[in-house]
């Protein structure tokens, strides 16, 4: 049981020591002017996906990896580009893989900005990575992640001088996800609502609510270009292929569901039915089991997902 546990937990963490071989922490890609996502492989220490905008005033920073190292990496990559001030962390969920970093930033004196729900969860969701009797230094680890500085419920609109970020609340992957807009660059920082040709983690997933949220982006953006939380940076056919991943999904393990199957036999023949496709996708092997058990327990009623911590039950 120990052993099956510790898989769990590296298989959640993305970046555990298992993972942590020779590819390189990330590569920054710059998508139009001053806009840059920061791509993790898969083995890498970071984990993630991250990235900054540059406006006229100031930086605003989107996710910060795993770890403080790593995020200490992205602030010298930004200096690379500028000397601008870091007003903005913007956290697009709470999971560690893209909260870990945010300590790095401490010094800069950026504002951390994060959907409401975040500032509930991040302290306390992210324990369950760890097993049911976490270590004391994993404990001490997730208590002191940064608490962000400012929340907000559906929307909230920043500038970084003359440039407007637009952040938005949309459900489906945790309940308090965030993309960020950059109008002016047609670029979306979509976090973990999409996967370039990655399986998700689906452990606090709504899909038909992501499924939604997914045609929302795809109709409001039809020609941008999508930072993924995980795999590269996401074209729209990327969006739609994800998108009709998760339908896939549903689909097949609804039919199994209607033909009695349950446990290993539904497991096994929804993999079946999902490796022809899907196989060839990054963490296909890590996460298929864990989707379809949990997508079966979502459409059956029984999935337990986060629930919103009212502002005064929340610690400070």
């Amino acid at each position: 049981m120990r052993n099956r546990t510790a898989a769990f937990i590296s298989i959640l963490l993305l970046s555990s020591a298992a993972f942590a071989q020779a590819a390189p922490q990330f590569t920054v890609k710059k998508l139009a002017e001053g806009v840059y996502a920061a791509v993790s492989p898969d083995k890498s220490k970071a984990g993630s996906n991250a990235g900054f905008i540059v406006g006229t005033n100031g930086v605003a920073v989107v996710d910060t990896f795993t770890n403080i190292a790593s995020a200490k990496e992205l602030l010298a990559e930004i200096r690379k580009v500028t000397h601008l001030p870091v007003r903005f962390v913007i956290n697009t969920h709470y999971h560690l893989d893209h909260t870990g970093g945010d300590a790095a930033f401490l010094e800069t004196g950026a504002t951390f900005l994060a959907q409401r729900n975040l500032r509930g969860w991040v302290r306390t969701e992210n324990l369950k990575f760890f097993g049911p009797n976490p270590k004391p230094q994993d404990k001490a680890r997730v208590e002191s992640l940064v608490l962000p500085d400012m929340v907000y419920s559906d929307a909230v609109d920043i500038y970084l001088g003359s440039r407007l970020l637009q952040v938005r609340y949309m459900l489906g992957h945790t309940g308090g996800d965030s993309v960020i807009i950059v109008p002016d660059a047609n670029v979306v920082f979509a976090g973990d609502l999409v996967w370039q040709h990655h399986l998700p983690n689906l452990i606090d997933a709504t899909t038909d609510a992501w499924i939604k949220s997914l045609d929302k982006l795809l109709a409001e953006h039809p020609t941008a270009t999508f930072v993924s939380g995980h795999g590269d940076v996401a074209t729209v056919q990327d969006v739609r292929d994800f998108r009709e991943y998760l339908i896939t999904l549903r689909e097949d393990v609804g039919n199994a569901q209607e033909d009695g199957k349950q446990g290993k036999a539904l497991v096994d023949t929804v993999t079946a039915q999902l490796k022809e496709k899907y196989g060839s996708w990054g963490f296909f092997n890590y996460f298929v089991s864990r989707n379809i058990t949990q997508t079966a327990a979502e459409l059956k009623g029984t999935k337990k997902v986060p629930v919103p911590v009212a502002a005064a039950e929340q610690k400070p």
